[in-house]
C-alpha cells in the first residue's frame, strides 16, 4: 500500500490498481465544519487534476481533484450521510471515492507523506 498527496491537499492510498482518495487533515482543519460532501458516482471517468468531489463547510465550498486519472468504482455513502465524519477521520473512514487507476505512472509527481508534511509546514 503507498500513500501520496497533492499540493490541493488530496490524498491517495493504492493497493494494487485501486485507489481510495480523501482530503488531508490539513484540508479539513482550513474548511471547517463538513456539513456537505458529494462524490462522485461509480462508472464515472476522472482526468487527472480534473474536478472529482465538492466539499462545503461552514466556512467554504471546495473542489476536491482527482489525484490520478482512471473510473469511479466506489463512492463513500458515509460523506453522503454524515459529513462530519470528514472532520473527525479525513484520512480513515472520511474518504470520498475509489478510483481504478488508468495510468499508474501519474503518481510519480506526487508527494510521499513526509515530503507533503514538510511542504504544509511552509504554507
Amino acid at each position: 500500500m503507498s500513500l501520496y498527496f497533492t499540493k490541493d491537499h488530496e490524498w491517495i492510498r493504492v493497493e494494487g490498481d485501486t485507489a481510495t482518495v480523501g482530503i488531508t487533515d490539513h484540508a479539513q482543519h482550513q474548511l471547517g465544519d463538513i456539513v456537505f460532501a458529494e462524490a462522485p458516482e461509480a462508472g464515472k471517468t476522472l482526468d487527472k487534476g480534473g474536478e472529482a468531489a465538492v466539499v462545503e463547510s461552514v466556512k467554504a465550498a471546495s473542489d476536491v481533484y482527482a489525484p490520478a486519472s482512471g473510473e469511479v468504482v466506489e463512492a463513500n455513502p458515509g460523506i453522503a450521510d454524515d459529513p462530519s465524519v470528514i472532520n473527525s477521520d479525513p484520512e480513515g473512514e472520511g474518504w470520498f471515492f475509489k478510483l481504478r487507476l488508468a495510468d499508474p505512472g501519474e503518481l510519480d509527481g506526487l508527494m510521499d507523506e513526509a515530503a507533503y508534511r514538510a511542504w504544509v509546514e511552509t504554507l
